[in-house]
């Protein structure tokens, strides 16, 4: 069926720790006030030379030792983010030589912001069907969002935090499918260059509305056309938000609270690299199982929305 499956998994979080008292010491909140509102007690931004592209670079490099491939078998490396250190070079095509990647494969970034690692495994799988000599893909989920928040602006500034997580991939006969869209909306928005003030901003409450709303509909349509039911799933790794969205959804489709992995408390919202930083840990604390069947669903600035179905090993 051309599925794919998780060889192995990365993971590189920044060394500065941010708690919500170090924020309460710089701005009018409290840690009550944060966890009540987001779940998020904590959360990591890069210090003393850490960039995106280190950590893209870390997380690659970790996956690429313990997935125990040749990288002569490596056929496409694709890096989810909306943060790279630079709008060209991509951080993609940077991990070449640092990694001694080979030369002649694709190696691309793409911003489909939180939705991105979804997107970026559809693209890897959809890669290895099309030139079956290739056996391997490394996709990576990185942002440094510590550089796009308005120190000023409480509704964003809480919210986000810095990291990476990579995967290596490849074809599996098993069950797929994948739910990919958008809708526009400047309901999270990041102006970039077209402003010296190039910050995140967003509407908490539309963002909320369009999580709680979508985030069902990726999960009953990638049940419905792979013809499974959540009986079927071993875990739900959802793009961590906000805890609220992914409780509210538990609670509204009556699944098992048990199978949604949540690390928001730790990380914040890292964007593209929310679900492969998860994935990585849920890797290194032994909670994925040969034959696990998982689905990613990842929602944000687009609005964008993509959800797939993957295996390990």
């Amino acid at each position: 069926m051309n599925s794919v499956q998780i060889i192995s998994t990365g993971l590189a979080l920044p060394s500065r720790v941010v708690t919500n008292d170090d924020l309460a010491a710089m701005e009018e909140t409290s840690d009550e006030w944060i966890m009540k509102r987001t779940g998020i007690h904590e959360r990591r931004f890069t210090a003393d030379g850490e960039t995106a592209n280190s950590l893209a670079r870390e997380a690659a490099r970790k996956a690429l030792e313990k997935s125990g491939i040749s990288l002569d078998e490596l056929g496409a490396v694709i890096v989810a983010t909306l943060s790279g250190d630079y709008s060209t070079p991509s951080v993609a095509t940077q991990m070449q030589e640092r990694l001694g990647l080979p030369k002649d494969i694709p190696f691309f970034d793409m911003n489909a912001a939180c939705s991105g690692f979804p997107y970026a495994i559809e693209m890897a799988r959809s890669y290895l069907v099309a030139n079956p000599t290739h056996k391997y893909a490394l996709v990576t989920g990185v942002e440094e969002l510590s550089k796009l928040l308005d120190k000023d602006d409480r509704s964003t500034n809480i919210l986000f935090g810095d990291g990476a997580g990579s995967v290596v991939v490849s074809l599996c006969d098993d069950s797929y499918a994948q739910v990919l869209g958008a809708e526009s909306s400047l309901a999270i928005n990041c102006l970039g260059a077209k402003s010296d003030e190039s910050y995140i901003r967003m509407d908490g409450k539309e963002v909320f509305r369009f999580a709680v709303r979508i985030l069902p509909y990726l999960i009953n349509t990638t049940l419905e056309k792979a013809g499974l039911t959540a009986d079927d799933i071993d875990w739900f790794v959802c793009h961590q938000a906000n805890k609220r969205i992914v409780d509210h959804v538990v609670k509204a489709m009556k699944l098992p609270k048990e199978k949604f992995y949540c690390n928001i408390d730790r990380y914040g919202n890292t964007s593209g690299a929310s679900i492969p930083i998860c994935l990585a840990e849920m890797d290194e604390k032994g909670l994925l199982h040969e034959g696990d069947t998982l689905i990613l669903a990842g929602f944000g600035s687009g609005l964008t929305w993509g959800s797939c179905i993957v295996h390990y090993r």
